[in-house]
């Protein structure tokens, strides 16, 4: 079980790192999805700063830190239900399969991280 945990989470950090640094960047399709589903541009760093403390928090996890993992896990799954709501809301369907898998993964996560504690 603890090979799984550490598999999901570890793609789940390396997912969310990823994503976090187009968002420092400021990466052309972060800027144009957040226009699209109404989310200022001068959210993007804060947005940006929020998964990559929950990649940070999930590498803890792995560490040891089982309640700092479990909390990062708990953050990222409330984040990406949020921006599955954002792009409801909006009414753009054609990339919501991107904060589908990234709820997925952190979902996979939480319940590996509580089955293994």
């Amino acid at each position: 079980m603890f090979t799984a945990y550490a598999v999901v989470t570890v793609i789940t950090i390396s997912v969310n790192a990823v994503i976090a640094i187009a968002d420092f960047a400021r990466a052309k399709f972060v800027l144009a999805n957040s226009a699209e589903v109404g989310v200022p541009q001068s959210w993007i760093p804060m947005l940006g700063t929020l998964k990559a403390a929950g990649a940070a928090g999930l590498l803890l996890g792995l560490l040891g830190v089982h309640f700092i993992g479990t909390a990062a896990a708990i953050g990222l799954v409330l984040f990406f239900i949020g921006a599955i709501a954002v792009h409801v809301r909006a009414r753009v369907f054609h990339n919501i399969v991107f904060p589908g898998s990234f709820l997925a993964l952190a979902t996979a996560s939480l319940v590996l991280a509580v089955a293994c504690t």
